[in-house]
């Protein structure tokens, strides 16, 4: 008798910890990302390109587009205030303040060293789309105060709605697979790789910049910065969220 017991005891354990299996299987299968921790590079690589197939040509042009638009819009405000912000666009400011290089120019130039990295670890496909990116936005940054002559606008309103306008474009560059290039490329992959978020990556990077600025403009000034850049962050890292658009 006992016999017979501990013989349906062991095979009802049996059938209970397969059971637990079967169901902390399925739990992973169904938790969002439940197996992006084991994915290998290869394989985060490819999901991002899944991601991101659901969007056609026309969507990624209109998409860029309009984020370039927004982007040059916050630049001519942040140019008509004289403040600076942080990333490349801020060393970009810096040299057209202290020597008159154009914006433009400058802000091309300097995101060059930083499309090996894209080409490496985020594609072909991302690496092209924000080649043009920062080239549209180097010529749209030149055009934009041709179109609209801004004279006149108080530097805290400049700060924070150019931050908002900035901030926004890159959310819809982010969006279609492509950045403004620099330390947006490094942000986009450490979010897309290792799930940290890119507002605060960027964030990091904007108080570095806007230290050597404080050595080249007035202190009103760069508080202005400050607040400037700390909005385009805060854009970036309440709505650009690990698993949003990109796995966790």
């Amino acid at each position: 008798m006992r016999s017979a017991n501990g013989s349906r005891n062991k095979t009802a354990s049996r059938t209970g910890l397969g059971k637990a299996r079967r169901r902390r299987y399925t739990n992973e299968k169904a938790r969002p990302g439940g197996n992006a921790a084991r994915q290998s590079p290869s394989s985060a690589s490819t999901a991002v390109a899944a991601e991101q197939s659901g969007h056609s040509a026309l969507d990624d042009i209109q998409g860029l587009a309009a984020g370039v638009v927004l982007v040059s819009l916050g630049i001519t405000l942040f140019k008509a205030a004289g403040i600076s912000t942080g990333g490349v666009a801020g060393a970009a400011f810096l040299l057209h303040y202290a020597a008159s290089v154009n914006f433009g120019a400058a802000f091309f130039v300097l995101n060059l060293p930083f499309y090996a990295l894209a080409m490496r670890r985020m594609g072909l496909a991302f690496t092209l789309k924000t080649l043009s990116a920062v080239a549209a936005l180097a010529v749209a940054a030149e055009l934009v105060p041709i179109a609209i002559d801004v004279s006149r606008v108080l530097p805290i309103y400049a700060a924070v709605c150019g931050g908002l306008l900035i901030g926004s474009g890159i959310l819809a560059l982010f969006r279609h697979h492509a950045s403004l290039g620099g330390i947006g490329i490094l942000a986009y992959f450490m979010q897309s790789r290792y799930g940290w978020r890119a507002g605060v990556v960027q964030l990091s990077f904007d108080l570095v910049v806007l230290a050597l600025a404080a050595t080249t403009m007035d202190a009103h000034k760069v508080i202005y910065s400050i607040i400037g850049a700390a909005v385009v962050n805060f854009v970036l890292a309440v709505n650009h969220k690990p698993g949003r658009y990109v796995p966790a």
